[in-house]
């Protein structure tokens, strides 16, 4: 009987955090496919967003406390969540539509909601916050 063999196999990854989850990167010199990954994180949080600003037009909620208390959450978040509702509708055609990627966190696309329309889409796509 041979002695059995062992293979060694060095796979270059690096574990990054996107938005408070560890994501797995591909080496930088591998161009990886398009896999129209939009994190499902962000989606949720754009619709949740949306959905809270319906619920405050039609009065079915009248404050960000009703709201965060229904969904038993921070009346904060809510309000730094509910920004993403007023993204530029450029942002969210890449993001919905298009299923580009956005290049920061839910954060700082919250943050980015507060600037001009004009300058929304390179703070979201470009990291230009």
């Amino acid at each position: 009987m041979s002695a059995p063999t062992t293979m060694r196999v060095f796979i270059p990854l690096t574990i990054r955090k996107r938005n408070g989850r560890p994501k797995i990167l591909p080496p930088a010199d591998m161009i990886p496919t398009n896999d129209g990954g939009v994190d499902p994180h962000v989606m949720r949080a754009i619709a949740k967003a949306w959905s809270w600003r319906r619920k405050l037009e039609s009065g079915a909620a009248t404050t960000i406390q009703d709201i965060a208390t229904a969904e038993d959450i921070s009346d904060r978040y809510v309000g730094r969540m509910l920004k993403l509702a007023y993204l530029a509708p450029t942002v969210l055609e890449k993001i919905v539509i298009a299923r580009a990627s956005p290049a920061v966190s839910l954060k700082d696309m919250s943050t980015a909601a507060d600037m001009p329309w004009g300058r929304q889409a390179g703070a979201v796509f470009d990291r230009d916050l």
